[in-house]
C-alpha cells in the first residue's frame, strides 16, 4: 500500500503574486547566517516542489537548516491567456523575484540557484544581470545543447517543428511527459519492479509515493516560451554559438563573474554532464568549482543519497562563498572591483 503522500513540507510566506507566479520565503526558526538570501529557480516544465519535496528529503528545507535566507520562485501553472509569454517575459519574472528579495531583505545581491531548465534561464539572468548575482548554482541545468543527448534527438529539427506541435496553444503537460517516457522506454516497468521488490520498507514507499506525485503533477508549458526554447537553445544552440537575445541585448556568458558551481549527475540523461559543465569554461571568474554526483537527473535533488551529500556540499558551498566574499572586502558592493579568486576546482563524486 503507497503511503498518503505530504508534499512542500518546509513552511514557507507567499512574499509576492506575479501572475500565476508566486515568490516564497521559507520561515527560518534557528539561528540564521545574516549573509546573502539564495534564490531557488526551478524549471518552468514541472512543479516546483521536487525541492521541498518531503520531510527529510527537501533541498530547500536543508538550507533553511544550514541557517540560509532561502526563497524560491514558483513558476506556476499557466493559463491559456500565458501562451503569449515569452522567453523574455521568463527572464523579466526572475527579475522581479530578485529585486523583491533584496527589497525585502536589504541585500545588494543573491545566490541563485536554478535546477533544470531553471538554472539554464538563471544562467541568460546572470549574463544580463551580472551585478545582482553574487553566487551562482547550475544544479543540472543545460548549457551547450549540442551536448543535449536523447531529448536534442527527440527535437531535432530535422523532423520536428515547435511551432507545429503548439498550434492549438499551450503546450499540453500530457505531451511533455509523453515526450520524457519515450527518452526511457522501460522506465515505467522498471519502477514498478523496483516497488514490488522493495515494497515492505516504509521509507522506500514514502520516496516512491512523493517521486510519483510530483512526476505526474505536470503542467503545460507557455507556447511562446517553449518554441524560443526549443528553436533557438535545442535547435540552433544559441547560448553557446551566439545570437541569443532578450529584448534586443545579447546574452554572454562570460559576463558572469561571480563564483559558479556546477553539479552534474553521472546518468543523466536529461541534461548530460558535458552539457552543464560547458558553463564553466565561458564564465569570466576563475572561481568555478564542479560536483558529480551518482544517479539520474531527478534522483540527483531527491535521491536517497542526495540529504546526506548532495545538501550539505551546496549549503557549505554558498557559506564558504559568502564567508570569503565578506572578509575579502567587506566595505565592497561592486562584484567588478573586486579581484578573481584564482580556485578552478573539481570535487569527487559524491557517493
Amino acid at each position: 500500500m503507497i503511503p498518503p503522500v505530504s508534499v512542500g513540507p518546509t513552511p514557507r510566506d507567499t512574499v509576492l503574486e506575479d501572475g500565476t507566479a508566486k515568490l516564497y520565503r521559507f520561515r527560518r526558526t534557528g539561528p540564521t547566517d545574516p549573509g546573502l538570501p539564495v534564490l531557488l529557480v526551478p524549471s518552468m516544465i514541472n512543479r516546483w516542489y521536487v525541492m521541498d519535496l518531503r520531510p527529510g528529503v527537501s533541498l530547500a528545507g536543508a538550507l533553511v537548516d544550514a541557517g540560509l535566507d532561502t526563497w524560491l520562485l514558483d513558476w506556476g501553472s499557466p493559463e491559456d491567456e500565458d501562451r503569449y509569454r515569452t522567453w523574455a517575459d521568463a527572464v523579466d519574472r526572475i527579475a522581479r523575484m530578485v529585486r523583491r528579495t533584496k527589497r525585502e531583505t536589504g541585500a545588494d545581491r543573491v545566490v541563485l540557484l536554478g535546477y533544470c531548465m531553471g538554472a539554464t534561464i538563471g544562467a541568460v539572468y546572470a549574463s544580463l544581470y551580472p551585478d545582482d548575482v553574487a553566487g551562482f548554482i547550475n544544479l543540472g541545468g543545460p548549457i551547450d545543447f549540442s551536448h543535449a543527448g536523447l531529448l536534442g534527438a527527440l527535437v531535432d529539427r530535422a523532423h520536428f517543428d515547435p511551432e507545429e506541435v503548439t498550434a492549438g496553444g499551450n503546450l499540453p503537460a500530457e505531451l511533455m511527459q509523453s515526450g520524457f517516457l519515450a527518452l526511457r522506454p522501460t522506465g515505467q516497468l522498471t519502477k514498478w519492479v523496483g516497488l514490488l521488490d522493495r515494497g515492505l520498507d516504509p521509507d522506500y514507499r514514502a520516496a516512491f509515493a512523493a517521486i510519483e506525485t510530483w512526476a505526474n503533477d505536470n503542467i503545460s508549458f507557455p507556447v511562446r516560451t517553449y518554441v524560443t526554447y526549443i528553436r533557438e537553445l535545442y535547435q540552433e544552440n544559441r547560448l553557446m554559438a551566439g545570437g541569443h537575445s532578450v529584448h534586443g541585448r545579447p546574452v554572454n556568458l562570460a559576463n558572469i563573474r561571480c563564483p559558479v558551481l556546477t553539479i552534474t549527475a553521472s546518468r543523466d540523461h536529461i541534461c548530460p554532464p558535458a552539457s552543464a559543465l560547458a558553463l564553466n569554461d565561458r564564465v569570466s571568474t576563475d572561481d568555478v568549482e564542479t560536483i558529480e554526483v551518482p544517479g539520474g537527473h531527478v534522483g540527483m535533488m531527491v535521491g536517497s543519497r542526495a540529504p546526506k551529500t548532495l545538501y550539505p556540499a551546496i549549503a557549505d558551498w554558498i557559506h564558504r562563498h559568502e564567508i570569503r566574499r565578506r572578509e575579502a572586502h567587506p566595505q565592497r558592493t561592486d562584484p567588478r572591483e573586486a579581484p578573481s579568486h584564482k580556485h578552478r576546482a573539481s570535487t569527487a563524486l559524491l557517493q
